[in-house]
């Protein structure tokens, strides 16, 4: 992980988030990039991300059929107000708006990443990172193997083949040798990490997008800022 592209966009706190329309009770709204909502969701408030589970046939014949948490906050948002009571003690109580934003990113679509693209943008946002995209990487030609001594560093040689040489006026046997040489980091490696960081930014994306669309935010509001496209290309 990588803490490099901050400086490409700088983080604000919830306490600076720039003030926005009001909500019904009278306050501005806080205005946040989709970023800044997930790490404010996830690490401030502490929402937990609760995917769908597999369709288990057996399961709903003998329970019945359940509701998950985009139903009840659909429902909420319906009914106009806040429901007093529920899952949270009053000391652990995670924001409304945070939990529609746990419940958005848990309906990721499969063509988006689904949900192993749902836990990891979770998981970046709780740890208020973004993936590695290797910042700086250019693959470079070294030693496979170093080996150190009281002189001091010396690639390693390896035995290639042999050769005949006169040497004193005698023929001898001499061994070639020579280094074998890599890349590191490989250029696959850098375009891997590269292309992880596209795929989880078209996922925040699509969070954005279901968020101002959605409209069940009542005290957050998602503008349209995003993280760099190509921050190595800067």
């Amino acid at each position: 992980m990588s803490r490099y592209d901050r400086k490409l966009h700088g983080r604000v706190l919830p306490s600076s988030h720039s003030v926005g329309p009001q909500t019904r009770s009278g306050r501005a709204k806080r205005t946040m990039t989709v970023q800044q909502a997930l790490e404010w969701a996830f690490r401030t408030e502490c929402a937990q991300l609760e995917l769908p589970e597999p369709p288990d046939p057996e399961r709903q014949h003998r329970q019945g059929y359940g509701f998950g948490l985009e139903h009840v906050l659909m429902q909420r948002a319906a009914l106009g107000c806040q429901i007093d009571g529920g899952r949270y003690k009053k000391d652990s109580y995670t924001h409304e708006d945070a939990e529609v934003i746990a419940a958005t990113v848990a309906g990721m679509p499969d063509d988006i990443g689904g949900k192993r693209m749902a836990i990891r943008v979770a998981e970046l946002a709780r740890a208020g990172l973004t993936p590695d995209w290797m910042p700086g990487a250019v693959p470079r030609c070294v030693p496979v193997e170093i080996k150190r001594n009281r002189y001091g560093d010396h690639a390693t040689t390896v035995v290639v083949g042999t050769e005949r040489v006169l040497s004193r006026g005698k023929w001898r046997t001499v061994e070639v040798r020579a280094c074998p040489v890599t890349y590191s980091p490989y250029p696959e490696q850098i375009e891997a990490a590269r292309r992880d960081y596209q795929a989880w930014r078209r996922a925040l994306g699509w969070v954005r997008d279901g968020l101002k669309v959605g409209g069940m935010l009542r005290e957050v509001k998602v503008m349209e800022g995003m993280p760099r496209a190509r921050p190595w290309g800067a």
